[in-house]
Formats: structure tokens, sequence, C-alpha cells
């Protein structure tokens, strides 16, 4: 997509430690980045190399040592608990590798329950579940199930459902296909994909390649610094130049 496209998110000089005992871990170090509006950006690296922990911090789910984060401009990182959780539940949505259901609510409360803690109208927000159970494949009978009664290709769909619920500006994904086998995870990087295409803006952290192919931006993650960047443009299907491309990039990076 064209990199000229406004900025969502952008960082100066972040950085992440963490104590322990009497050692210091810098996992994040000065940090500038950029992330454009309706970009599928994919962060890759090894393990350790501060991923999780950079996305976490860009979405408001943890707070950084020093630096700034900004949001469309506005910087957060002084907000309050209480404001960081609002911005959280107005802005932002999350696809994990663990989907976190409430075992005691069915799929629809799960998901709507989300969207109500906002304090939108409840007819809208039932009505927009509807809508994105319908798209992702999930009809009325599968609504009214429970988490233990679904397979995990279908919690995965449930998952891009309650992440998509408040029409967030940006979907954070982290490793959303890692507890799938290979067809559930294909299923969802399908909507992540279809989604991104309507213009949702997508922020991916992975280990896997097939996962990564379907970013538009890659960034390479190594010692707690942005190692490396490639551009693969809109994902059209997986074709052998881009995975060509993806692979010499990363096996540049050492991966």
């Amino acid at each position: 997509m064209d990199q000229s496209m406004d900025v969502v998110s952008n960082t100066k000089k972040l950085c992440k430690s963490y104590t322990h005992g009497e050692v210091q871990q810098h996992v994040i170090k000065n940090m500038d980045i950029q992330l454009f509006n309706r970009d599928f950006t994919v962060f890759m690296g090894p393990s350790g190399s501060g991923k999780s922990t950079l996305l976490h911090m860009l979405s408001g789910m943890d707070r950084a040592s020093m630096g700034e984060i900004y949001f469309k401009g506005t910087n957060f990182t002084k907000y309050s608990e209480k404001q960081l959780a609002q911005f959280r539940r107005i802005n932002c949505g999350y696809v994990f590798q663990q989907i976190y259901l409430i075992n005691s609510m069915n799929l629809m409360d799960n998901v709507l329950v989300s969207g109500l803690l906002v304090g939108k109208n409840k007819k809208q927000i039932v009505q927009r579940g509807k809508e994105l159970f319908m798209e992702v494949g999930l009809t009325e009978k599968e609504w009214v199930k429970y988490p233990s009664q679904i397979s995990g290709g279908q919690m995965g769909r449930v998952g891009i459902v309650r992440a998509l619920i408040n029409n967030p500006e940006v979907v954070f994904a982290d490793e959303p296909t890692g507890a799938l086998d290979s067809a559930s995870g294909k299923a969802v990087l399908d909507l992540l994909t279809e989604f991104n295409h309507r213009g949702q803006t997508i922020i991916m952290v992975t280990h896997d390649l097939k996962s990564a192919l379907r970013g538009n931006r890659i960034l390479y993650l190594k010692d707690g610094r942005i190692d490396g960047e490639c551009v693969l443009g809109t994902y059209e299907g997986e074709t052998e130049e881009r995975k060509e491309k993806l692979i010499y990039f990363l096996e540049r990076m050492g991966w």
C-alpha cells in the first residue's frame, strides 16, 4: 500500500526495560517507527527480540519505560489507567494466540460484552455482531453455543468478530494462528486479509512465514531495534515471487 498514507501510530525514542534483581534487561531500545493507516504491518524477529512487547506498548496494554507513543497524533504515553482502558476499548481490537473467551457465556454474549463496555447503543452492537458473525461464516446456530462446544478454527473466527465489534482503528494480532491447525490458521489469515483489503489497519506479530506473507510491510526486530524492512505490496495471493522476496529478506536478517 502507498506509504504516503497518514500515520496511524508512531514512536519517538521508545524504550522498554525490565529489572530482575540487580539485572536490567533492555527489551526495546530507542525505537523510532511510523505505522500507516490501512497497512497490514508484520513484526518478525527471533524470540526475545521484543516483538510482543512492542505490540503491547503500541496498543496501550503495556507502558513504555522511556520515550513517546503517538496514536493519530496524540501522545498517550502519560495516560492514566482509566484513560488507557478507554483508549483501548475505542481504538483497538485484539486477536491473540489464545482467544480467552468466557466459558459461562455463549459466543454472541462474549462478543457483545466488548461492545457494550464502550457504552454504545445495544441494538446497534447486536446488529453489528450478527453481521460480523455472518461475514466470518458462523450462522445463528453457532452464536448460541458456548466456547467448549466449538472447534479451534471457529474460536479463531469468534476472536476476529470480537476484535472488530467496536470498529477499531487498528486490529493488533499476536501470533493469531499459533494455536491453530493449518486449515484453521489459513481461514483466520484469509479473514484478516479480507478486512485489510476493505481498509482495516492491522499490526501483527508472527514467527510464521505463511502468516507474514499476508503483510504488505515487514519490519524485522533484532535485539530491541528495527534491523530491516521489506515492502511486499498488497497481498493478492501466495506467489513464488512474493515468497522468494520475503525469504531472501529474512535470510539477510539472519532468520
